[in-house]
Protein backbone atom coordinates (compact mmCIF):
# COMPACT_ATOMS: atom_id res chain seq x y z
CA UNK A 1 0.00 0.00 0.00
CA UNK A 2 2.84 2.34 0.64
CA UNK A 3 4.70 1.76 -2.15
CA UNK A 4 1.55 2.72 -3.89
CA UNK A 5 1.08 5.85 -2.57
CA UNK A 6 5.03 6.92 -3.26
CA UNK A 7 4.65 5.63 -7.07
CA UNK A 8 1.35 6.48 -7.97
CA UNK A 9 2.51 9.81 -9.10
CA UNK A 10 5.49 8.91 -11.46
CA UNK A 11 3.36 5.94 -12.80
CA UNK A 12 0.44 8.76 -13.81
CA UNK A 13 3.50 10.79 -14.93
CA UNK A 14 5.25 8.16 -17.10
CA UNK A 15 1.71 7.18 -18.77
CA UNK A 16 1.40 10.81 -19.65
CA UNK A 17 4.71 10.97 -21.39
CA UNK A 18 3.66 8.06 -23.47
CA UNK A 19 0.66 9.59 -24.68
CA UNK A 20 0.47 10.86 -28.25
CA UNK A 21 -0.51 15.08 -28.05
CA UNK A 22 -2.62 14.87 -25.38
CA UNK A 23 -4.35 18.28 -25.18
CA UNK A 24 -3.63 20.82 -22.36
CA UNK A 25 -6.66 20.25 -20.49
CA UNK A 26 -6.40 16.17 -20.51
CA UNK A 27 -2.96 16.67 -19.15
CA UNK A 28 -4.02 19.13 -16.37
CA UNK A 29 -7.06 17.20 -15.28
CA UNK A 30 -5.14 13.93 -14.91
CA UNK A 31 -2.52 15.85 -12.47
CA UNK A 32 -5.11 16.77 -10.49
CA UNK A 33 -6.91 13.21 -10.55
CA UNK A 34 -3.66 11.60 -9.50
CA UNK A 35 -2.80 13.99 -6.71
CA UNK A 36 -6.27 13.65 -5.55
CA UNK A 37 -6.05 10.26 -5.41
CA UNK A 38 -2.51 10.08 -3.61
CA UNK A 39 -4.00 12.42 -1.08
CA UNK A 40 -6.91 10.29 -0.93
CA UNK A 41 -4.57 7.09 -0.37
CA UNK A 42 -2.51 8.97 2.36
CA UNK A 43 -5.86 10.03 3.86
CA UNK A 44 -6.37 6.29 4.33
CA UNK A 45 -2.90 5.46 5.55
CA UNK A 46 -3.63 7.99 8.17
CA UNK A 47 -7.02 6.68 9.26
CA UNK A 48 -5.94 3.41 9.21
CA UNK A 49 -2.51 3.57 10.83
CA UNK A 50 -2.23 0.80 13.59
CA UNK A 51 -1.26 2.02 16.93
CA UNK A 52 -0.07 -0.69 18.47
CA UNK A 53 1.97 -2.55 16.24
CA UNK A 54 5.62 -1.88 15.66
CA UNK A 55 8.92 -2.73 14.35
CA UNK A 56 11.87 -4.95 15.23
CA UNK A 57 14.37 -2.34 17.07
CA UNK A 58 11.86 0.80 16.38
CA UNK A 59 13.22 3.82 18.66
CA UNK A 60 11.06 6.75 17.57
CA UNK A 61 7.39 4.71 18.05
CA UNK A 62 5.87 2.17 16.26
CA UNK A 63 6.16 2.15 12.36
CA UNK A 64 3.49 0.67 9.94
CA UNK A 65 3.26 -0.28 6.69
CA UNK A 66 6.70 -1.52 6.37
CA UNK A 67 8.27 -3.31 2.98
CA UNK A 68 11.65 -4.47 2.80
CA UNK A 69 13.19 -6.02 -0.14
CA UNK A 70 16.92 -6.69 -1.00
CA UNK A 71 18.29 -3.47 -3.26
CA UNK A 72 22.35 -3.99 -2.89
CA UNK A 73 22.81 -7.12 -1.19
CA UNK A 74 26.57 -6.54 -1.35
CA UNK A 75 26.23 -3.09 1.32
CA UNK A 76 23.36 -4.07 3.11
CA UNK A 77 21.05 -1.72 1.25
CA UNK A 78 17.14 -2.30 0.90
CA UNK A 79 13.79 -0.68 -0.25
CA UNK A 80 13.15 -0.24 2.90
CA UNK A 81 9.79 1.98 3.41
CA UNK A 82 7.40 2.86 6.36
CA UNK A 83 5.65 5.22 8.73
CA UNK A 84 5.68 6.76 12.17
CA UNK A 85 4.21 10.07 13.94
CA UNK A 86 7.45 11.97 12.08
CA UNK A 87 6.58 10.50 8.74
CA UNK A 88 3.41 10.30 7.88
CA UNK A 89 2.23 14.13 8.75
CA UNK A 90 5.05 15.26 6.56
CA UNK A 91 3.75 12.60 3.73
CA UNK A 92 0.13 14.29 4.35
CA UNK A 93 0.92 17.53 4.21
CA UNK A 94 3.30 16.81 0.98
CA UNK A 95 0.38 15.57 -0.82
CA UNK A 96 -1.61 18.65 -0.12
CA UNK A 97 0.77 20.75 -1.35
CA UNK A 98 1.32 18.88 -4.66
CA UNK A 99 -2.67 18.61 -5.18
CA UNK A 100 -2.71 22.23 -4.48
CA UNK A 101 -0.30 22.69 -6.96
CA UNK A 102 -2.11 21.16 -9.29
CA UNK A 103 -5.52 23.08 -8.96
CA UNK A 104 -3.66 26.56 -9.34
CA UNK A 105 -2.13 25.05 -12.95
CA UNK A 106 -5.35 23.93 -14.27
CA UNK A 107 -5.92 26.93 -16.57
CA UNK A 108 -1.92 27.49 -17.33
CA UNK A 109 -1.27 28.79 -20.52
CA UNK A 110 2.05 28.29 -22.55
CA UNK A 111 3.41 25.51 -24.11
CA UNK A 112 5.65 22.64 -21.81
CA UNK A 113 2.20 21.59 -19.98
CA UNK A 114 2.56 17.99 -20.41
CA UNK A 115 6.52 18.15 -19.19
CA UNK A 116 5.59 20.87 -16.28
CA UNK A 117 2.85 18.50 -14.83
CA UNK A 118 5.32 15.24 -15.36
CA UNK A 119 8.25 17.15 -13.48
CA UNK A 120 5.88 17.76 -10.38
CA UNK A 121 4.44 14.72 -10.13
CA UNK A 122 8.29 12.98 -10.15
CA UNK A 123 8.76 15.33 -7.40
CA UNK A 124 5.61 14.42 -5.94
CA UNK A 125 7.03 10.65 -6.15
CA UNK A 126 10.52 11.86 -4.84
CA UNK A 127 9.00 13.73 -1.90
CA UNK A 128 6.85 10.90 -0.44
CA UNK A 129 9.48 8.39 -1.02
CA UNK A 130 12.30 10.20 1.24
CA UNK A 131 9.81 10.90 4.21
CA UNK A 132 8.79 7.04 4.15
CA UNK A 133 13.03 5.79 3.25
CA UNK A 134 13.96 3.74 6.09
CA UNK A 135 17.56 2.89 4.53
CA UNK A 136 20.20 5.41 3.99
CA UNK A 137 21.28 4.97 0.50
CA UNK A 138 17.39 5.04 -0.53
CA UNK A 139 16.96 8.24 1.55
CA UNK A 140 19.92 9.72 -0.27
CA UNK A 141 19.00 8.63 -3.63
CA UNK A 142 15.29 10.04 -2.84
CA UNK A 143 17.49 13.58 -1.44
CA UNK A 144 19.61 14.13 -4.68
CA UNK A 145 16.36 13.42 -7.43
CA UNK A 146 14.65 16.36 -5.54
CA UNK A 147 17.75 18.96 -6.24
CA UNK A 148 17.60 17.60 -9.92
CA UNK A 149 13.60 18.05 -9.98
CA UNK A 150 13.59 21.52 -8.58
CA UNK A 151 16.70 22.76 -10.89
CA UNK A 152 14.60 21.48 -14.08
CA UNK A 153 11.21 23.74 -12.20
CA UNK A 154 12.98 26.98 -11.50
CA UNK A 155 15.51 26.90 -14.89
CA UNK A 156 12.86 25.53 -17.24
CA UNK A 157 9.72 27.37 -15.80
CA UNK A 158 11.30 30.45 -13.51
CA UNK A 159 11.70 34.46 -14.27
CA UNK A 160 13.96 36.87 -14.18
CA UNK A 161 17.43 35.16 -13.72
CA UNK A 162 15.93 31.42 -13.41
CA UNK A 163 19.68 29.69 -15.25
CA UNK A 164 21.66 31.13 -12.55
CA UNK A 165 19.26 30.62 -9.67
CA UNK A 166 18.73 27.44 -10.65
CA UNK A 167 22.65 26.39 -10.94
CA UNK A 168 23.42 28.32 -7.53
CA UNK A 169 20.72 26.15 -5.99
CA UNK A 170 21.77 23.12 -7.70
CA UNK A 171 25.53 23.52 -6.81
CA UNK A 172 24.83 24.42 -2.77
CA UNK A 173 22.61 21.50 -2.31
CA UNK A 174 24.23 19.09 -4.37
CA UNK A 175 27.74 20.31 -2.49
CA UNK A 176 25.56 19.32 0.50
CA UNK A 177 24.28 16.36 -0.46
CA UNK A 178 27.71 14.80 -0.92
CA UNK A 179 28.92 15.77 2.68
CA UNK A 180 25.60 13.87 3.55
CA UNK A 181 27.00 11.16 1.70
CA UNK A 182 29.86 11.16 3.52
CA UNK A 183 28.41 11.09 6.47
CA UNK A 184 26.66 7.47 5.68
CA UNK A 185 29.03 5.86 4.50
CA UNK A 186 31.01 6.71 7.83
CA UNK A 187 27.85 5.17 9.71
CA UNK A 188 28.05 2.25 7.24
CA UNK A 189 31.81 1.85 7.99
CA UNK A 190 31.05 1.82 11.68
CA UNK A 191 28.03 -0.56 11.73
CA UNK A 192 28.44 -4.13 12.53
CA UNK A 193 27.10 -5.62 10.33
CA UNK A 194 27.89 -3.15 8.09
CA UNK A 195 24.29 -1.70 6.72
CA UNK A 196 22.55 0.96 5.65
CA UNK A 197 19.15 0.09 7.20
CA UNK A 198 18.25 3.10 9.52
CA UNK A 199 16.53 0.92 11.92
CA UNK A 200 19.15 -1.29 12.57
CA UNK A 201 21.53 1.54 12.83
CA UNK A 202 18.86 3.18 15.43
CA UNK A 203 19.46 0.13 17.34
CA UNK A 204 23.26 -0.28 16.89
CA UNK A 205 24.50 3.13 17.55
CA UNK A 206 27.52 2.44 15.95
CA UNK A 207 29.39 5.71 17.08
CA UNK A 208 27.80 5.92 20.32
CA UNK A 209 31.72 5.79 22.48
CA UNK A 210 33.98 6.45 20.29
CA UNK A 211 34.94 9.68 20.73
CA UNK A 212 35.81 11.75 17.91
CA UNK A 213 34.45 10.17 15.32
CA UNK A 214 30.92 10.30 16.27
CA UNK A 215 30.87 14.61 16.32
CA UNK A 216 32.65 14.17 12.40
CA UNK A 217 30.45 11.95 11.08
CA UNK A 218 27.54 14.20 12.37
CA UNK A 219 29.15 16.91 11.22
CA UNK A 220 29.25 15.80 7.89
CA UNK A 221 25.48 14.64 7.89
CA UNK A 222 24.88 18.05 9.75
CA UNK A 223 26.69 20.21 7.11
CA UNK A 224 24.60 18.80 3.97
CA UNK A 225 21.14 18.65 5.91
CA UNK A 226 21.60 22.18 7.25
CA UNK A 227 22.06 23.19 3.57
CA UNK A 228 19.03 21.86 2.39
CA UNK A 229 16.97 23.08 5.46
CA UNK A 230 18.37 26.20 5.47
CA UNK A 231 20.18 27.85 7.85
CA UNK A 232 22.50 30.45 8.65
CA UNK A 233 24.92 30.48 7.20
CA UNK A 234 24.25 28.31 4.50
CA UNK A 235 20.98 29.98 3.04
CA UNK A 236 22.43 32.37 0.53
CA UNK A 237 20.98 29.95 -2.44
CA UNK A 238 17.15 30.34 -0.94
CA UNK A 239 16.32 34.32 -1.76
CA UNK A 240 17.49 34.02 -6.01
CA UNK A 241 15.91 30.44 -5.68
CA UNK A 242 12.41 31.62 -4.87
CA UNK A 243 12.13 34.88 -6.29
CA UNK A 244 12.79 33.60 -9.77
CA UNK A 245 11.55 30.29 -9.46
CA UNK A 246 7.93 30.20 -10.36
CA UNK A 247 5.10 30.63 -7.85
CA UNK A 248 4.29 26.57 -7.42
CA UNK A 249 7.95 25.56 -7.50
CA UNK A 250 8.43 28.23 -4.57
CA UNK A 251 5.30 25.99 -2.96
CA UNK A 252 7.36 22.78 -3.14
CA UNK A 253 10.80 24.14 -2.34
CA UNK A 254 9.70 26.13 1.16
CA UNK A 255 6.41 23.79 1.78
CA UNK A 256 8.81 20.57 1.10
CA UNK A 257 11.95 20.75 -0.02
CA UNK A 258 13.36 22.36 2.78
CA UNK A 259 11.46 19.51 5.59
CA UNK A 260 13.63 17.52 3.59
CA UNK A 261 16.96 18.75 5.87
CA UNK A 262 14.83 18.90 8.75
CA UNK A 263 13.26 15.91 9.15
CA UNK A 264 16.73 14.23 8.42
CA UNK A 265 18.24 15.58 11.55
CA UNK A 266 15.10 13.71 13.46
CA UNK A 267 15.08 10.65 11.23
CA UNK A 268 18.76 10.27 11.20
CA UNK A 269 21.15 12.27 12.87
CA UNK A 270 18.95 12.02 16.41
CA UNK A 271 18.16 8.00 16.63
CA UNK A 272 21.32 7.30 15.22
CA UNK A 273 24.25 9.25 16.70
CA UNK A 274 21.97 10.28 20.26
CA UNK A 275 25.18 10.70 21.92
CA UNK A 276 27.59 12.73 19.60
CA UNK A 277 23.90 14.90 18.70
CA UNK A 278 23.62 15.74 23.03
CA UNK A 279 27.28 16.59 22.86
CA UNK A 280 27.23 18.92 20.33
CA UNK A 281 23.56 20.39 20.47
CA UNK A 282 24.63 23.72 21.65
CA UNK A 283 26.07 24.14 18.10
CA UNK A 284 22.32 23.94 16.80
CA UNK A 285 21.07 25.98 18.85
CA UNK A 286 23.12 28.69 18.44
CA UNK A 287 22.49 28.09 15.04
CA UNK A 288 18.91 27.85 15.49
CA UNK A 289 18.63 31.08 17.38
CA UNK A 290 21.22 33.25 14.46
CA UNK A 291 18.52 32.15 12.06
CA UNK A 292 15.53 32.95 13.59
CA UNK A 293 17.16 36.49 14.46
CA UNK A 294 18.55 36.71 11.06
CA UNK A 295 15.78 35.40 8.87
CA UNK A 296 13.13 37.79 10.58
CA UNK A 297 15.27 41.06 10.33
CA UNK A 298 16.52 40.32 6.71
CA UNK A 299 13.15 39.81 5.60
CA UNK A 300 11.50 43.16 7.75
CA UNK A 301 14.43 45.00 5.02
CA UNK A 302 12.34 43.85 1.82
CA UNK A 303 10.62 45.14 -0.13
CA UNK A 304 9.80 42.24 -2.56
CA UNK A 305 7.04 40.37 -1.31
CA UNK A 306 8.03 36.92 -2.61
CA UNK A 307 11.83 37.67 -1.61
CA UNK A 308 10.31 38.29 2.24
CA UNK A 309 8.26 34.89 2.38
CA UNK A 310 11.73 33.57 1.19
CA UNK A 311 13.56 34.93 4.50
CA UNK A 312 10.87 34.04 6.63
CA UNK A 313 11.54 30.31 6.07
CA UNK A 314 14.95 30.76 7.21
CA UNK A 315 13.27 32.47 10.32
CA UNK A 316 10.92 29.65 10.71
CA UNK A 317 13.31 26.42 10.06
CA UNK A 318 15.33 28.26 12.88
CA UNK A 319 12.93 27.65 15.60
CA UNK A 320 13.07 23.93 14.42
CA UNK A 321 16.46 23.57 15.15
CA UNK A 322 16.20 25.60 18.15
CA UNK A 323 13.71 22.86 19.59
CA UNK A 324 15.82 19.96 18.20
CA UNK A 325 18.99 21.86 19.97
CA UNK A 326 17.25 22.25 23.12
CA UNK A 327 15.91 18.35 23.31
CA UNK A 328 19.66 17.21 22.84
CA UNK A 329 20.30 19.70 26.19
CA UNK A 330 17.87 17.99 28.16
CA UNK A 331 18.78 16.09 30.60
CA UNK A 332 17.01 13.10 31.78
CA UNK A 333 14.12 14.79 34.24
CA UNK A 334 13.70 16.90 31.19
CA UNK A 335 13.10 14.02 29.02
CA UNK A 336 8.64 15.18 28.60
CA UNK A 337 10.34 19.11 27.79
CA UNK A 338 12.40 17.39 25.28
CA UNK A 339 9.71 15.52 24.03
CA UNK A 340 7.66 18.73 23.77
CA UNK A 341 10.50 20.28 21.80
CA UNK A 342 10.47 17.48 19.15
CA UNK A 343 6.42 17.42 19.04
CA UNK A 344 6.38 21.39 18.42
CA UNK A 345 9.42 21.16 15.83
CA UNK A 346 7.57 18.73 13.61
CA UNK A 347 4.25 20.23 13.92
CA UNK A 348 6.22 23.34 12.34
CA UNK A 349 7.36 21.44 9.68
CA UNK A 350 3.65 21.08 8.89
CA UNK A 351 2.48 24.20 9.48
CA UNK A 352 5.19 25.88 7.94
CA UNK A 353 4.14 24.04 5.20
CA UNK A 354 0.77 24.96 4.77
CA UNK A 355 1.07 28.96 5.46
CA UNK A 356 4.42 29.71 3.49
CA UNK A 357 2.76 27.37 0.60
CA UNK A 358 -0.15 29.74 0.85
CA UNK A 359 1.72 32.84 0.49
CA UNK A 360 3.75 31.71 -2.20
CA UNK A 361 0.45 30.92 -4.24
CA UNK A 362 -0.87 34.28 -3.21
CA UNK A 363 2.71 36.25 -4.44
CA UNK A 364 2.11 34.20 -7.50
CA UNK A 365 -1.50 35.65 -8.17
CA UNK A 366 0.12 39.35 -7.89
CA UNK A 367 3.03 38.52 -10.48
CA UNK A 368 0.34 37.01 -12.81
CA UNK A 369 -1.72 40.20 -12.63
CA UNK A 370 0.59 42.75 -12.37
CA UNK A 371 4.36 41.02 -12.75
CA UNK A 372 6.13 42.48 -10.15
CA UNK A 373 6.40 41.12 -6.62
CA UNK A 374 7.31 45.34 -5.22
CA UNK A 375 4.87 45.94 -2.57
CA UNK A 376 5.14 49.42 -2.93
CA UNK A 377 3.53 49.05 -6.56
CA UNK A 378 -0.13 47.87 -4.69
CA UNK A 379 -1.83 49.28 -2.20
CA UNK A 380 -5.80 49.93 -1.04
CA UNK A 381 -6.24 46.28 -2.32
CA UNK A 382 -8.48 45.25 0.71
CA UNK A 383 -11.02 46.90 -1.67
CA UNK A 384 -10.50 45.49 -4.93
CA UNK A 385 -9.46 42.30 -3.93
CA UNK A 386 -11.55 41.34 -0.62
CA UNK A 387 -11.12 37.21 -1.17
CA UNK A 388 -6.94 37.84 -1.79
CA UNK A 389 -7.17 40.50 1.43
CA UNK A 390 -9.01 38.28 3.88
CA UNK A 391 -6.57 35.04 2.72
CA UNK A 392 -3.70 37.04 2.81
CA UNK A 393 -4.12 37.92 6.27
CA UNK A 394 -4.81 34.82 7.65
CA UNK A 395 -1.79 33.02 6.02
CA UNK A 396 0.18 36.16 7.61
CA UNK A 397 -1.52 36.08 10.93
CA UNK A 398 -0.46 32.52 11.12
CA UNK A 399 2.99 33.01 10.05
CA UNK A 400 3.31 35.09 13.04
CA UNK A 401 1.91 33.36 15.41
CA UNK A 402 -1.42 34.48 16.08
CA UNK A 403 -2.86 31.79 19.25
CA UNK A 404 -6.00 29.67 16.96
CA UNK A 405 -4.12 29.32 14.02
CA UNK A 406 -1.09 26.58 13.48
CA UNK A 407 2.17 28.74 13.66
CA UNK A 408 1.10 29.17 17.78
CA UNK A 409 0.77 25.86 18.45
CA UNK A 410 4.00 25.07 16.21
CA UNK A 411 6.07 27.92 18.15
CA UNK A 412 4.30 27.60 22.01
CA UNK A 413 6.03 24.13 21.91
CA UNK A 414 9.17 24.84 20.94
CA UNK A 415 9.23 27.55 23.16
CA UNK A 416 7.91 25.79 26.18
CA UNK A 417 10.21 22.71 25.55
CA UNK A 418 13.41 24.81 25.05
CA UNK A 419 12.56 27.00 28.12
CA UNK A 420 14.05 24.50 30.71
CA UNK A 421 17.49 23.29 29.15
CA UNK A 422 18.01 26.87 27.51
CA UNK A 423 16.46 29.76 29.08
CA UNK A 424 18.80 32.33 27.06
CA UNK A 425 18.82 31.12 23.95
CA UNK A 426 15.19 30.68 24.05
CA UNK A 427 14.69 34.51 25.09
CA UNK A 428 16.95 35.56 22.40
CA UNK A 429 14.66 33.50 19.90
CA UNK A 430 11.24 34.84 20.77
CA UNK A 431 12.62 38.53 19.48
CA UNK A 432 12.17 36.72 16.15
CA UNK A 433 8.48 36.75 16.85
CA UNK A 434 8.27 40.09 17.19
CA UNK A 435 10.23 41.17 14.47
CA UNK A 436 7.95 38.22 12.64
CA UNK A 437 5.02 40.37 13.66
CA UNK A 438 6.23 43.65 12.54
CA UNK A 439 7.32 42.59 9.39
CA UNK A 440 3.83 40.70 8.31
CA UNK A 441 2.04 43.61 9.75
CA UNK A 442 4.13 46.15 7.73
CA UNK A 443 3.27 44.12 4.70
CA UNK A 444 -0.33 43.92 5.52
CA UNK A 445 -0.36 47.65 5.52
CA UNK A 446 1.42 48.01 2.32
CA UNK A 447 -0.79 45.38 0.17
CA UNK A 448 -4.26 46.06 1.35
CA UNK A 449 -4.38 49.50 3.15
CA UNK A 450 -3.99 53.19 2.24
CA UNK A 451 -4.19 54.59 -0.95
CA UNK A 452 -3.91 52.53 -4.38
CA UNK A 453 -0.48 52.09 -6.05
CA UNK A 454 0.34 51.96 -9.87
CA UNK A 455 -0.33 48.09 -9.94
CA UNK A 456 -3.45 48.18 -7.55
CA UNK A 457 -5.95 48.32 -10.94
CA UNK A 458 -4.19 45.28 -12.54
CA UNK A 459 -5.43 43.40 -9.73
CA UNK A 460 -8.86 41.48 -9.83
CA UNK A 461 -9.88 39.11 -6.73
CA UNK A 462 -9.01 35.82 -6.64
CA UNK A 463 -10.78 33.46 -9.30
CA UNK A 464 -12.24 30.03 -8.18
CA UNK A 465 -9.43 28.18 -9.22
CA UNK A 466 -7.20 30.13 -7.36
CA UNK A 467 -9.22 29.95 -4.46
CA UNK A 468 -9.37 26.65 -4.49
CA UNK A 469 -6.13 25.75 -4.16
CA UNK A 470 -5.31 28.48 -1.40
CA UNK A 471 -8.23 28.30 0.93
CA UNK A 472 -7.88 24.87 1.99
CA UNK A 473 -3.90 25.23 2.75
CA UNK A 474 -5.89 28.21 5.07
CA UNK A 475 -8.23 25.73 6.50
CA UNK A 476 -6.07 23.14 7.40
CA UNK A 477 -3.60 25.54 9.37
CA UNK A 478 -7.20 26.80 11.54
CA UNK A 479 -8.11 23.60 12.02
CA UNK A 480 -4.70 22.31 13.06
CA UNK A 481 -4.75 25.71 15.78
CA UNK A 482 -7.92 25.09 16.90
CA UNK A 483 -8.07 21.00 17.00
CA UNK A 484 -4.76 20.29 17.02
CA UNK A 485 -5.12 16.63 18.87
CA UNK A 486 -5.41 14.61 15.64
CA UNK A 487 -1.79 15.71 14.58
CA UNK A 488 -0.18 15.80 17.90
CA UNK A 489 -1.74 12.09 18.83
CA UNK A 490 0.48 11.32 15.93
CA UNK A 491 3.64 12.75 16.82
CA UNK A 492 4.09 12.34 20.38
CA UNK A 493 4.44 8.75 20.92
CA UNK A 494 7.60 9.10 18.29
CA UNK A 495 8.78 12.02 20.06
CA UNK A 496 8.26 10.91 23.34
CA UNK A 497 10.70 8.09 21.96
CA UNK A 498 13.10 9.80 20.82
CA UNK A 499 13.34 12.49 23.71
CA UNK A 500 13.77 9.38 25.79
CA UNK A 501 17.00 8.17 23.56
CA UNK A 502 18.72 11.79 23.25
CA UNK A 503 18.32 12.48 27.28
CA UNK A 504 19.46 8.90 28.10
Amino acid sequence: MLSVVVFLPLAVGLVLLVLPRPRDGTVAWTWVAAAALDLALVIGLWVYHPSASGSRGAVTGPLAYEERVLWIPSVGASYHVGVDGFSLPLMAMTAVLFLACAVYSLRRRGGRVRAHAVLFLFLQTVSLGLFSALDLLLFFVFFDLSIVGMYFVIAGWGHGNPARSALQFFLYTFLGSLALLLGFIGLYVASDPRTFDMVELAGQTPLEGRGPAGGLVLLAIGVGLAVKTPTVPFHTWLPPAHTDAPAIGSVILAGVLLKMGTYGFVRIAMPILPGAWSDHAMVLVVVGVASVLYGALVALAQTDFKRMVAYTSVNHMGYIILGLGAAGLATGAQSGAAALAITGGITQMVSHGLLTGALFLLAGVLHDRADTYDMGSYGGLAARAPRFAALAAVAFFGSLGLPGLSGFIAEFQIFAGSLGPVPVATALALLGILVTAALFLRALRRLFLGGPGPCTDRVGDLSARESAAIAPLLALAVLIGLLPHFLLGRVEPAARALAALVTG
